[in-house]
């Protein structure tokens, strides 16, 4: 079999049983009497009986064969035998969003060739039969070529909902600069909702919604980040506060900026951000927020151990994870989150309210942007011990989250990766307070800022001893938990390196092949985060003369979205730098691994 029609059995195999399954189904009662249910199935041609209970549930299933081995022909029998006589129970079934590989599966383990698909609520919606999938890819194999492949069809149909659904919350800052009368920041705003909105239902009426590989979610992921920065870079364009500079450099300038906002690297290059129009700065920390949300679901789909994705599907309501559950799941706990940060804000400092939701976007979702430079120097002891615990909130794992809309709201749980997180934020809190002669707020506020990735800080580092600055970096490059909106290499896969020592003592044959590949992905991410944050670094060095220590601080803020910054790169920077410095950023928000997916399909596959 050649490649292409491996790929269409493998992108049919992943779509939805829904999408295939019989919807008109017989349903009777499991008290009716074995001869009219054998007349009923004569009278509506079908072959098959879902069997309900007094509640009306579905408590098994009878087929014609069933009705002809247990029943006979013996007429006395057949009157006195009921369906729930002679039912297969109990009735075995699969969710209506799970793919046909799953189906297949569940038939071939239980012996059987047909499922009743149910819904959410657990109502019986439709049969999926195994004829049906075999159909459905011998289809696939003998259809001609199409103009899309499925796999790409997949990426662009799940690619259009990521914007769509990005498109509809930046409508959020664009009716606050409607209602503060700021027409030329939401003009920006608005335009860049228009182009979200309609390339994403353009994306989408050429795709279909599947399943995606490794590969393929990252090409998804890759594509949306980065067309989020793009579109992104409107707004910038219009409010145009970078000074009487060339449009190439007005484009650089606010293609960084956007970038330090959709991927949550939060530098920036605005010296005077208070001078900005409220609404703008409203936005800014906004696309912090939207980049955050939608890359925790990006990531749980894509990135991380196949052991430890299968147990996060089904977080929320069954064996699949649905994506505007998931999304407005996100949402809603992030939503909480920074409603309570502003109010908490406010209490403690009474601040313009448009600034404490700013300041409390840019904390939880570990960005980095400030509404004015004197914003955290300014803030009273209690707000920052509030935005502190804001930062850590943002790089807690989304499954500690969502305990708390869950039924076990009081009680989250605290993994292994949690406590190593917090072990390792205490130990390097007590160094950074001995070492960089900093009172103990200040020192703790830094080590949290860079653990997070949110680079949080009072002014820029330059100049700042050599210690003091391995200790951040060593923290931005670490980074926070998985599933989180904090950047870096992630607690969890330092705390795969067991794998990766069996791979380094040459006994990777030991390790199972998901394992394997695992330590291999481990590897590649902790070599490459710090070879890219020197290799940027020198080139920052050489081409500002800067400081070589300052010049690695500022390349390990941007390749791990953790945005502290010796303040370096600025507006002045050439262009050309700041556009790679941008893909920096999205290649640090795609923890690079992304990147080696695309171009290594056999480490994905």
């Amino acid at each position: 079999m050649s490649a292409a029609p491996e790929r269409s059995v493998s992108y049919v195999l992943t779509r939805p049983v829904s999408a295939y399954m019989a919807r008109d189904v017989l349903m009777l009662g499991e008290g009716t009497l074995t001869r009219e249910a054998a007349h009923t199935l004569q009278r509506y041609e079908r072959d098959d009986i879902i069997v309900t209970g007094r509640d009306g549930r579905a408590v098994g299933i009878v087929t014609d064969q069933d009705i002809l081995s247990k029943v006979g022909d013996i007429t006395v029998y057949a009157e006195a035998t009921t369906l729930r006589d002679i039912m297969s129970s109990p009735l075995h079934t699969i969710g209506q969003d799970a793919t046909l590989r799953e189906a297949l599966s569940e038939m071939k383990s239980r012996g059987i060739r047909k499922l009743p698909v149910i819904s959410r609520r657990g109502d019986v919606v439709g049969i999926i039969l195994q004829v049906t999938i075999a159909n459905a890819i011998r289809d696939s194999v003998t259809r001609a070529p199409r103009l899309l492949s499925p796999p790409i069809k997949a990426i662009l149909g799940n690619l259009g909902f990521v914007l769509q659904f990005a498109g509809v919350l930046i409508l959020v800052p664009a009716i606050v600069s409607t209602v503060l009368r700021e027409f030329e920041t939401a003009t920006g705003i608005y335009l860049t909702t228009v182009l979200l909105l309609v390339t994403g239902f353009f994306l989408n009426s050429y795709g279909e919604k599947a399943s995606l590989n490794l590969r393929q979610a990252s090409v998804l992921v890759f594509s949306s980040l980065f067309i989020l920065t793009l579109f992104g870079t409107i707004p910038y364009l219009y409010v145009e506060k970078f000074g009487d500079i060339p449009p190439v450099e007005s484009f650089a300038s606010s293609f960084f900026s956007s970038a330090a906002g959709f991927t949550t690297g939060g530098i920036s290059l605005f010296e005077e951000p208070e001078t900005l129009p409220k609404s703008f700065i409203f936005y800014r920390s906004f696309t912090q927020l939207v980049g955050g949300m939608s890359f925790i679901y990006l990531v749980m789909t894509a990135f991380y151990p196949e052991g430890k994705l299968q147990s996060m599907r089904g977080f929320i309501s069954g064996r699949t994870l649905h994506l505007r559950e998931l999304f407005g799941t996100i949402a809603v706990i992030f939503g909480l989150y920074i409603a309570i940060v502003a109010s908490l804000l406010y209490a403690f400092g009474g601040r313009d309210i448009i600034d404490n939701f700013a300041l409390a976007m840019s904390t939880v979702s570990t960005g980095g942007f400030v509404p004015s430079s004197g914003a955290i120097s300014g803030l009273a002891w209690q707000s920052e011990i509030v935005i502190m615990a804001a930062m850590v909130l943002g790089a807690l794992p989304f499954t500690f989250h969502y305990a708390f809309v869950s039924k076990k709201f009081l009680s989250p749980k605290l993994g292994r990766e949690v406590m190593a997180y917090f072990a390792l934020l205490g130990g390097a809190s007590l160094l950074f307070i001995a070492t960089s002669g900093m009172g103990a707020l200040e020192s703790v506020f830094y080590t949290v800022s860079a653990s997070t990735t949110a680079g949080l800080q009072y002014a820029p580092l330059g100049g700042t001893n050599a210690v003091s600055h391995a200790i951040l970096t060593v923290l931005m490059l670490v980074g926070g938990c998985g599933f989180s909106t904090a950047g870096g290499i992630k607690v969890y896969r330092m705390m795969a390196l067991r794998g990766v020592a069996e791979v380094a003592r040459g006994r990777a044959s030991s390790l199972t092949e998901g394992a394997r590949k695992e330590a291999y992905s481990t590897i590649i991410v902790l070599a490459l985060f710090p070879a890219v944050a020197l290799l940027a670094g020198a080139h920052i060095a050489g081409s500002t003369g800067a400081d070589y220590d300052d010049a690695i601080l500022e390349a390990t803020g941007l390749i791990t979205t953790g945005g502290l910054s010796s303040g370096i790169v600025d507006v002045d920077t050439d262009p050309a730098t700041k556009v790679v410095m941008s893909f920096m950023m999205i290649f640090g928000r795609l923890e690079i691994i992304a990147i080696v997916y695309i171009f290594v399909p056999r480490l994905s596959s």
